[in-house]
């Protein structure tokens, strides 16, 4: 033990088309050793047949501060949207390229920048709120 606070965050991505998977299994949808790419082509599959207006999905963020007492404090960050019918954008990771989020005006992810993504993104959100815990 550090005697230091500890810092942890997890995403699960839920499409409601899917009765809310991959969610906790998001980064292993497609196996263990899947890559992004592999997750990617997996829900663009399994969704193909599935008509625009029911995509929607959201990325949920929980992040955590352990601290050397043991207490903890967390907060969750959501991003409403909806999942695109083939990757667009060349930014980001996981699945930047098919997630469309509402506050978005129609773009990916994977076509914002940095500073988009994260002023209305679930990772960004948890983080405010969590920081907002520990002021």
């Amino acid at each position: 033990a550090t005697g230091m606070s500890a810092v942890a965050d997890d995403t699960g991505l839920e499409v409601d088309a899917l009765d809310g998977a991959p969610g906790v299994h998001t980064a292993r949808f497609a196996g263990d050793n899947a890559t992004y790419a592999d997750n990617r082509a997996k829900l663009l599959s399994v969704l193909r047949d599935v008509e625009p207006a029911q995509r929607t999905a959201r990325f949920r963020t929980v992040a955590l501060v352990a601290h050397p007492d043991g207490s903890e404090q967390w907060a969750a960050g959501v991003c409403e949207g909806a999942i695109a019918v083939a990757e667009r954008g060349e930014r980001g990771f996981g699945y930047d390229a098919v997630f469309v989020p509402n506050e978005g005006g129609g773009r990916t992810f994977a076509e914002m920048s940095v500073e988009e993504k994260h002023a209305f993104g679930h990772r960004g959100r948890a983080f405010r709120a969590l920081a907002q815990l520990l002021a």
